[in-house]
């Protein structure tokens, strides 16, 4: 199945959670990559399919075994891949950071989603994991390590560098946004947030002088943020 171990441990069990599915629901696994959630997701019995904008990254997802998982290449803001009102589900992992406009993928969103279904995206935290804004530091005094944030509340642009194309030619733009720009966009698609969960690292330090300080800090201060919203019964998106 492959991933990271954040993908393993943290995020993928607490997406399935969060969507509360049965066997044999349908599932679409947005800006699904090389579809590591899908077979995650084939494996506890949910029918899924994968939506990408990046060929080479569908071929990497089609030459692993579950070739029933239909994958499908095309923009998350564009509406004539997909039928509306289909899913019972949709999630999207680690991705809509990497998406220039939110409002249109949520509206889309809204358009897929069978009603009641519910969406999960799943971020890295936006209050205290911003891509070169944020940095931990340790206080040599108090002996505790902490979270130093630069900037916050102005959405921003940054390029970084992401797997699997890790080179100097090779990077994906994030786009930093404060919570209030995902409420505004998600409420103007017509979708209620009902779930709000923030999820911290499992990893531990070796043992060492600063070990238990910055032990302590990764269980308080959050890597992930994942929001769940819920299609309205009778939300019909223009």
């Amino acid at each position: 199945m492959s991933g990271s171990d954040y993908h393993k441990n943290i995020v993928m069990p607490g997406v399935f959670r969060m969507l509360e599915l049965k066997a044999g629901r349908r599932v679409l696994d947005l800006a699904c990559g090389q579809g590591v959630f899908s077979r995650y997701l084939l494996q506890k019995k949910i029918k899924s399919e994968g939506l990408d904008s990046s060929a080479e990254l569908l071929r990497m997802a089609r030459s692993h075994p579950g070739k029933s998982i239909p994958y499908h290449l095309g923009d998350a803001t564009d509406t004539k891949f997909l039928k509306d009102y289909q899913f019972d589900g949709i999630a999207c992992l680690l991705a809509i950071q990497n998406m220039d406009k939110i409002e249109p993928v949520f509206q889309n969103v809204a358009r897929w989603l069978k009603p009641e279904g519910k969406f999960v995206m799943v971020f890295t935290h936006p209050c205290f994991r911003i891509p070169r804004q944020s940095h931990w530091g340790w206080d040599g005094d108090k002996k505790i390590e902490y979270r130093r944030v630069d900037r916050y509340a102005n959405e921003m642009e940054i390029p970084i560098l992401t797997p699997p194309f890790v080179d100097r030619e090779n990077f994906t733009m994030t786009y930093h946004r404060p919570l209030q720009s995902y409420f505004s966009a998600l409420l103007k698609a017509g979708l209620c947030v009902d779930s709000l969960e923030e999820w911290v690292s499992d990893k531990e330090s070796e043992p060492g002088k600063r070990s238990r300080g910055e032990n302590r800090a990764r269980k308080e201060i959050p890597l992930f943020m994942a929001i769940r919203v819920v299609q309205s019964a009778n939300n019909k998106s223009e």
